[in-house]
């Protein structure tokens, strides 16, 4: 049997700051809400649907460890900073930076050029 990872629900504290932060590396979403469910936004690449939705009242933030290739036309390190993205730590693959960032619930982000 073949499997392949097709969905990433993250829960955050303000989906649209999220949304916003992760549109920085390239992401676009999509507003959605299921009948009475809650507004979220998706964003579906690579065969892969990634959501956001609101974190529950009371409900803690996890610590999940995400990574993300980026296609970019510009320096990764400058369109970081120019978004306002601080770098908290970076190593390299295979000769090339990847950079270590905060999300808004801090959570590490692992992003490298592509």
């Amino acid at each position: 049997m073949e499997q392949k990872f097709n969905l990433l629900v993250l829960r955050c504290r303000d989906i649209d700051v999220s949304r916003g932060f992760y549109e920085q590396l390239g992401l676009v979403f999509e507003r959605e809400q299921h009948g009475s469910g809650p507004v979220h936004y998706a964003a579906v690449f690579a065969g892969m649907v990634f959501e956001l939705y609101p974190l529950k009242e009371g409900e803690p933030a996890d610590r999940s460890r995400l990574g993300f290739a980026v296609n970019l036309e510009t320096d990764l390190r400058e369109s970081l900073e120019a978004a306002g993205i601080a770098i908290i730590s970076q190593y390299e693959v295979d000769q090339e930076p990847v950079f270590v960032v905060e999300d808004p619930d801090g959570r590490k982000v692992e992003v490298r050029q592509r």
